[in-house]
């Protein structure tokens, strides 16, 4: 392991130093009034106009963090280009006048799949976040692709980027210290001379876990900024480095927000400490394609597609009155005017599409070629497959009444006997299901969706598919072959049927933002003009799901959905947000 590297914050080239408990750029006494824009949940068409939005909140830095398996989908093979662009996004909020806090610890949490971990690394080590050899190896590779991009871009050589965060509320999850000091030291090898932060929840305990030397501790809380004083290491400014100003939802909850007031209050509350704040989030965007992240609490509990938040720039763009709120709190802070946001955007006109229905559930499974025979049913993990669905195939011998069960399943079954739908199973729910009849031999398809990885806690890397095996009366069936479904929207012949494919039509004179909403469907995926925009479920609360003006073009569009369990008859074009029924919270 790399040698403890120590180092005198005054005589830093450093841009954020402190001195004492006040933080200082450049030697001045400063407030960072930061607030998070991921990115990866922005489309990068619209990353000007979301940015542009937070400079006129007040704001004079954004954060975001940078998720590894969204830019290294296969070992090896990092991207950097279009939406992965994280230097162009970092450049562009310099053009605005914003200083940049990243947050590339190999975990970011984020409700993101995975935490942001790939899963090809978690797919052979559980000891993530430790100093595991294995571990340390993926994380220095991916750690040589990414720094040297982000380097020259420090405010040390003329860029925005000020503070660097080395791990994300590690004191919630282990006690590795040996693999927070191999972080630390090897971002300082690769020439990061910014301020290092960490980040931690208000507990004594958190903090002890999560804090190393030569780096400056900060905290995330709704309402914590006494805790978080009395925590405060002697002469280390405050900074909350997310301020939870509402809160995201998983499947069959109601949609949590929080008062403006209650949020501009505590605000308020740690700038009147002498505090600085990132705001989380202050513009939450969406989870596109299958990116959201799930919890554990006794059932797995996957987040919706919807990533607003509640947050003060709505996930459309539209401006709140949180934002207001926190326009007037962030403008005492600033020497001059406040900039002016952009307009506000644009919507298509309502309407309602007729969907029509092209492919069944086992149609789509008869277009994908089956891989060879496999004694027991591969998990996801071994397939190389990350998220969606995966059908699993055996001819089986039923001795007439019986019980078919799946051991371990992870997370989602629809079972078909000789092509016939008989039950839907569920990890936290009915996992067998009995079959009558006489004595004979079936074809038994199992499609399984992975709804969410688990993003926070100790069940983080946790493999998704068929882990154990299927039983029928007891006995273990040996002899599976496995077809990956594609996730690409594309139908490739096969009759219709009450679920799988449909799609709808529509002309545009002009593109614009839309919302989308399929009633009468029961679970499913969504694409817009070939682009998988998110999941969509009857259980709520989120009703519509974003589909934003650069999706769209001019003249003939494409919505396609794939039901997993039965298809609506149309797709509702609307204006505005429908994310269900409310519900107040507030961090602790």
């Amino acid at each position: 392991m790399s040698a403890t590297i120590t180092r005198d914050v005054t005589v830093s080239p450093a841009a954020l130093t402190y001195s004492d408990d006040v933080l200082l750029r450049n030697g001045r006494p400063h407030r960072m009034l930061s607030g998070s824009v991921h990115y990866f949940r922005v489309h990068p068409d619209q990353w000007e106009d979301r940015l542009r939005r937070l400079a006129a909140m007040g704001a004079n830095t954004v954060d975001t963090y940078i998720p590894w398996n969204f830019h290294e989908q296969v070992e090896g093979e990092p991207d950097f280009d279009g939406w992965r662009d994280i230097e162009g996004y970092i450049r562009l909020a310099a053009e605005i006048g914003l200083d940049v806090y990243v947050r590339p610890s190999p975990y970011i949490c984020a409700e993101w799949s995975n935490g942001g971990l790939p899963t090809w690394l978690t797919g052979r080590t559980l000891a993530v976040r430790t100093s595991d050899p294995e571990f340390l190896r993926s994380v220095d590779s991916w750690y040589e692709h990414l720094l040297p991009r982000l380097a020259p871009l420090q405010a040390a050589h003329g860029g925005p980027i000020v503070a660097f965060q080395i791990e994300n509320e590690y004191g919630s999850f282990g006690s590795d210290r040996e693999y927070l000091e191999h972080l630390r030291d090897v971002v300082r090898a690769h020439g990061i001379v910014e301020l290092l932060t960490t980040a931690d929840g208000t507990t004594a305990d958190m903090v002890r876990n999560g804090s190393i030397d030569g780096v400056m501790p900060t905290f995330t809380f709704g309402t914590g900024v006494p805790a978080a004083q009395s925590l405060l290491p002697e002469a280390t400014p405050l900074l909350c480095s997310e301020l939870w100003g509402g809160w995201f939802d998983h499947w069959g909850e109601r949609h949590h927000v929080r008062e403006a007031s209650s949020t501009a209050a505590t605000v308020d509350e740690l700038l009147a400490a002498g505090g600085s704040v990132s705001l989380y989030m202050a513009h939450g965007g969406t989870n596109f394609g299958l990116w959201s992240g799930a919890n554990w609490d006794g059932v797995l509990q996957p987040t919706v597609t919807s990533y607003d938040s509640d947050a003060p720039i709505a996930e459309d763009g539209r401006l709140t009155a949180k934002f207001e709120a926190l326009r007037t709190s962030f403008a005492p802070f600033h020497d001059g005017p406040l900039p002016e946001p952009p307009a506000e955007p644009r919507f298509q006109p309502a309407e309602s599409l007729p969907l029509v229905p092209e492919a069944s559930l086992m149609a789509v499974v008869r277009s994908v070629s089956a891989g060879p025979v496999q004694p027991r049913p591969l998990t996801f993990e071994d397939l190389g497959v990350a998220d969606g669905l995966v059908a699993y195939e055996s001819t089986v011998h039923l001795p007439g009444e019986t019980v078919l069960a799946i051991d371990g399943l992870h997370d989602r079954a629809v079972v078909f006997l000789d092509g016939e739908r008989i039950a839907v199973l569920e990890r936290d729910g009915e996992t067998s299901v009995p079959l009558d009849g006489p004595a004979r031999s079936a074809v038994l398809t199992i499609v399984v969706e992975s709804l969410g990885r688990i993003n926070y806690g100790a069940k983080l890397g946790e493999r998704k598919g068929i882990l154990g095996g299927v039983l029928v009366g007891g006995r273990l069936i040996h002899g599976w072959t496995h077809r990956v479904l594609p996730l690409d929207g594309v139908v490739v012949g096969g009759a219709a049927g009450a679920d799988g494919f449909a799609s709808a039509e529509l002309e545009l004179e002009e593109a614009a933002d839309a919302w989308l909403a399929f009633p009468g469907g029961v679970r499913g995926m969504v694409w817009v003009n070939g682009f998988l925009i998110g999941r969509y479920s009857a259980v709520g609360p989120q009703e519509t799901l974003y589909a934003p003006a650069p999706l769209w073009r001019e003249g003939h569009n494409e919505v396609r959905v794939l039901d997993l369990d039965r298809l609506g008859t149309a797709v509702e074009v609307r204006d505005r947000a429908s994310l269900g029924e409310v519900e107040e919270f507030i961090g602790s």
